[in-house]
């Protein structure tokens, strides 16, 4: 069985292309241990998949995110990168597309609470066990050394609980829904980097970036699933001003 792009998902690959490309760019860390770097491309690579489906998704987060490796100087993760990228925009953007019963509204409630437990444990254990001093590298050059306290990562373990379930419950229960969707693709990024580094490009200290690409889906979670729900709100009316 084949399948056919229609028009609007062959621009929207362009589009969502460009978008990964440039949020990967606009703010860099660098990781010693692994030579490799911390972004926030992964916001663009969920909505892209949320928004547009797994083709869409796949396409923009690999060709996108691989595009932005390039031009950054970090060209030896750009193979793996299309791939890892790849997969992982395409695991959320078919997720994000199951239809629920109406029947399924115990099972999504279940899932909110799930998905909250499960990001604030890893928004939790990574940061305060990994993550305390951050070299931002901006698109223009400039560098900034942060330190970040314990409490901080605290309080976003229970502020990310809170906001998940409390959308599931009150929002939508389809939200717990797409949390778990982003899960199982950041899942599938942070073990493929793994991977890629210790058997491709022979790092030691590979595990290092682990909690780093965790930090990258959790950033991308909570940005992705309220960005794409407001352009899913705005998409109607601009429609209904151009007829």
């Amino acid at each position: 069985m084949q399948y056919k792009l229609n028009k609007k998902e062959l621009a929207a690959m362009g589009v969502f292309t460009a978008f990964v490309a440039t949020a990967t760019m606009v703010v860099s860390v660098y990781v010693v241990a692994t030579t490799g770097y911390f972004n926030v491309g992964e916001i663009m690579v969920y909505t892209s998949a949320i928004l547009m489906g797994p083709f869409v998704g796949s396409f923009a987060g690999g060709v996108g995110s691989m595009i932005a490796d390039v031009s950054l100087g970090y060209t030896v993760f750009a193979p793996g990168t299309l791939v890892i990228k790849g997969i992982e925009g395409f695991i959320v953007g078919y997720l994000a597309q199951y239809r629920f019963r109406p029947s399924s509204e115990k099972i999504l409630t279940t899932l909110s609470v799930a998905a909250g437990s499960i990001l604030a444990l890893l928004v939790w254990w990574g940061g305060t066990e990994y993550v305390t001093d951050l070299e931002f590298t901006f698109i223009s050059g400039q560098m900034w050394i942060i330190t970040i306290p314990a409490i901080f990562w605290v309080v976003l373990a229970i502020l990310s609980f809170t906001l998940t379930v409390s959308a599931g419950l009150y929002l939508d229960p389809k939200i717990g829904w797409l949390v778990i969707a982003i899960l199982i693709g950041g899942v599938e990024m942070v073990v493929g980097y793994y991977i890629y580094e210790t058997m491709v490009l022979g790092h030691v200290l590979a595990f290092a970036e682990v909690f780093v690409n965790i930090g990258q889906v959790t950033i991308g979670l909570l940005v992705a699933i309220p960005l794409s729900r407001s352009i899913n709100r705005i998409m109607p009316r601009i429609r209904k001003n151009q007829t």
